[in-house]
């Protein structure tokens, strides 16, 4: 389960499939060459995302879904 205190490291580290979803959200971590340090909500906060907790819960549903 993806928690926006999480690291970003440790998420991509933990759900590589979730990269491309967090990229499609505005919160590009390794695609574009960006650090992997900090937070989820850091990240969020540096680009500005404001429904960074609807974003989490879309990403929580894919994982269900992924590996249910």
């Amino acid at each position: 389960m993806i928690e926006k205190t999480m690291f970003i490291e440790d998420i991509v580290r933990e759900y590589p499939e979730i990269i491309a979803p967090l990229a499609e959200a505005g919160l590009a971590c390794v695609k574009c060459g960006e650090p992997l340090w900090g937070t989820l909500e850091e990240l969020a906060a540096r680009k500005r995302i404001p429904n960074l907790d609807e974003i989490i819960e879309n990403l929580n549903q894919r994982l269900t879904v992924n590996h249910a």
